[in-house]
């Protein structure tokens, strides 16, 4: 067993028969969502899901698990996502797979919101890591240079050639399910802009911006997928300290 399937299996543990649970986009929850369909066939659990990606409702629905929307649930007991970086304060960098606004709005609905990863994504802070930002696609030019003014390189994100849709993958920008564009964009001088929850407000602030990878102080559990098995870190306050800080 790999560490992501570690991690994404115990991550499942925390679903319980007649939750509602949010299901997010990426390589380690999708071991999660393998395990939840196990689950549902072993257990006859019941659950109602709402995805955060195409990707992960066409996945949920191969595996039988019901899906559910923002229509019919206002609240979510639990969401279980992934994220690219993860701090000791809990601060995530997500959006790798282009899905951050639907996984941030699915994020913010949830009682208990579970980060998996595997031990390869805990870094000490966010210096020089390229940061996902869905912005509009009318005068996306002018968003960037905005941007710009700011960040030390910033790229428009653009298809991969094998990505569905794609007829000139190399001239076509990604395109998310929202129907906007995503820039990832490197801010090498941190300490000069203050914390990821500063620079997202920052971000927010410039028109074109719809939404930023960054989440800040929304994580309640991280589970570490690792050598010796699935490690746990639980949010113990409003500060954020791990009641295992030092393992990171």
């Amino acid at each position: 067993m790999n560490k992501k399937q570690t991690a994404g299996q115990k991550a499942a543990e925390w679903i319980k028969d007649g939750m509602k649970v949010g299901l997010g986009t990426g390589s380690t929850v999708y071991y999660t969502i393998l395990e939840l369909g196990e689950r549902l066939k072993n257990e006859r659990l019941q659950i109602d899901a709402i995805p955060t990606s195409k990707e992960t409702e066409k996945l949920a629905q191969s595996l039988g698990i019901p899906l559910t929307t923002f229509a019919d649930v206002t609240r979510l007991d639990v969401v279980i996502d992934g994220a690219d970086a993860v701090t000791p304060t809990y601060d995530l960098i997500k959006g790798g797979g282009g899905a951050l606004l639907r996984e941030k709005l699915v994020a913010k609905s949830a009682d208990t919101f579970i980060v998996v990863v595997d031990d390869s994504k805990q870094v000490n802070d966010f210096k020089g890591l390229p940061i996902p930002i869905e912005i509009v696609p009318f005068a996306f030019q002018t968003t960037m240079q905005r941007i710009s003014t700011f960040s030390s390189e910033l790229a428009l994100r653009m298809k991969k050639p094998n990505a569905v849709g794609a007829v000139n993958a190399v001239n076509e920008p990604f395109v998310t399910d929202n129907g906007n564009y995503v820039v990832d964009a490197k801010f090498a001088h941190m300490d000069s802009i203050g914390s990821p929850a500063k620079l997202h407000e920052k971000l927010k602030s410039l028109t074109g911006v719809v939404e930023t990878g960054l989440f800040t102080g929304m994580a309640d559990i991280v589970v570490v997928g690792c050598d010796e098995g699935a490690k746990v870190f639980r949010k113990v306050n409003a500060d954020y300290h791990a009641e295992a800080l030092n393992d990171f």
